[in-house]
């Protein structure tokens, strides 16, 4: 640390920000950084409800204003749906949280924090950062999705338990062959672009496959470690342009903030080299394979940092891992608008495409919804979730994740017998629409307790606004199914 931030000025603690003394030094030293980095700009961005990173850029001289007092950010960017339409009435005096609130098109403030600040290796000029959603006033504010998972890790330190989690990632990488950037493909959403493949598929994990995608694999790796990103492999996966990347573990706010950015990175990265990613569940192509988005989860006593789920001599579960699976599993039909938050989602949840279709559980079995790989003795024993597609916000996602499990840690349920055959099984079916989540989500006494009624009835606002958009959209199948036969 430098002489000069050892000091921390005192006007990065009076403001709106509210930062404690480490949260100030650790902007000091952040402001020092960008000045002998020589930094143009910094992205000041926050996470909205859908997981895409929005915010403003500055230039790097405006940094300590924006640590002090943060920054002023329009309130209608929590309230649109996936095609950036506000689906709320922000021009009447109540728009259903309270006279005044989100009325008007007003202002809500996002805080940068600190800790979060990176470089930016694809544009070096330009330094980032991630912020906290909060009322104009500074105080916090209920629909701020970093901060629900912040809740989630608190409340589960509460009876001295912590979550380890590792996260995979499923995309696809096309070549893009047309922009589609004419005057008629603008719109809300506008027409996507013309693509084509890097590499053909159907040969999973195979070397040659690997090289077709190395360059690109290569780039978007390097880009990870420049960042601090822990990326641990990289892999062709099974569908015609799809890759794969793995991440070490770690906790849940730091592999949250950390997907964030990767999603952004590999866009970005991608975008400026011709080509367009997407993660996207399942795009409309011919060949595709569905990208999923699987998190192994173990929970440890912090107190002695001992691996809660290592299984008994004799491969029973341990208790822990017992509760925590039968709570994933009893929530999981209300969790489904957290974990698979689209209309496209739902067509993943299909019987041997090495993706759920049940809630159910399996002992290393990756056609079950909870994949347990746990062993005597194995201080790696885990459960991996493979109910999530990777569009999904991964605050709420994880929260969901950290909520249910606790749940049944503190009602101490008990886990069914694991399945051998996942899709003949007799098991509950998960929700096979958007529609059907929505529903067991609008009906959950659980949610609306854990994430709070104004933010439940928010989220649900904002996803029925989707849902009735897209049955209100003819789709080519109705075309081709009726245009001619009537």
């Amino acid at each position: 640390m430098s002489e000069s931030s050892k000091t921390v000025p005192a006007d990065l603690k009076s403001g709106k920000s509210r930062f404690t003394d480490e949260q100030a030094r650790v902007a000091a030293e952040v402001i020092e950084r960008a000045k002998r980095a020589e930094l143009e700009t910094v992205r000041l961005s926050f996470v909205d409800q859908h997981g895409v990173l929005r915010g403003k850029t500055l230039v790097a001289d405006e940094l300590a204003g924006a640590f002090r007092n943060g920054l002023a950010m329009t309130s209608t960017l929590l309230l649109k749906d996936t095609s950036h339409r506000t689906v709320f009435p922000v021009w009447d005096d109540d728009i259903g949280f309270g006279p005044g609130r989100f009325t008007g098109a007003g202002d809500v403030l996002i805080v940068p924090d600190p800790e979060t600040f990176k470089i930016l290796p694809w544009s070096p000029h330009s330094g980032w950062m991630l912020c906290d959603v909060r009322d104009k006033n500074g105080d916090e504010m209920p629909f701020c999705t970093r901060s629900i998972l912040k809740r989630a890790v608190a409340q589960l330190k509460e009876d001295n338990l912590a979550l380890v989690c590792g996260l995979e990632f499923e995309f696809y990488v096309f070549r893009v062959d047309n922009t589609r950037l004419d005057h008629a493909d603008s719109g809300m959403p506008s027409a996507p672009p013309d693509t084509s493949l890097v590499s053909h598929g159907y040969q999973y994990l195979t070397e040659a496959r690997y090289d077709a995608l190395e360059e690109v694999m290569d780039e978007l790796r390097r880009a990870c470690q420049k960042l601090g990103l822990p990326v641990r492999s990289m892999e062709a996966e099974f569908g015609p342009s799809q890759c794969e990347f793995t991440f070490a573990p770690g906790s849940p706010l730091e592999q949250a903030d950390g997907t964030v950015l990767f999603r952004s990175l590999v866009k970005q990265v991608c975008a400026r080299r011709g080509l367009h990613a997407t993660f996207m569940c399942r795009p409309k192509l011919n060949g595709i394979v569905p990208s999923g988005w699987h998190m192994h989860q173990s929970i440890v006593d912090t107190d002695t940092g001992d691996n809660l789920m290592i299984p008994h001599d004799d491969g029973t579960l341990s208790k822990i891992a017992g509760n925590w699976i039968a709570g994933l599993l009893d929530h999981a039909k209300e969790s489904c608008l957290l974990t698979t938050p689209t209309v496209n989602g739902y067509k993943r949840y299909q019987p041997f495409l090495l993706a759920p279709d049940r809630i159910q559980w399996g002992r290393d079995n990756k056609g079950a919804m909870i994949r347990g790989l746990m062993a005597p003795n194995d201080k790696a024993s885990r459960v991996e979730s493979r109910v999530a597609e990777p569009t999904a916000n991964p605050y709420l996602f994880i929260a969901s994740q950290i909520l249910s499990g606790h749940d049944g840690v503190r009602r101490n349920l008990k886990a069914p017998p694991p399945v051998e055959n996942p899709y003949t099984s007799d098991a509950v079916s998960l929700p096979r629409s958007l529609i059907s989540a929505l529903e067991h989500f609008d009906e959950s006494a659980f949610y609306r307790e854990a994430l709070g009624a104004d933010f439940t009835r928010y989220l649900s606002q904002i996803k029925h606004a989707e849902w009735s958009r897209y049955l209100t959209t003819v789709s080519e199948w109705e075309q081709s199914e009726y245009f001619s036969l009537f």
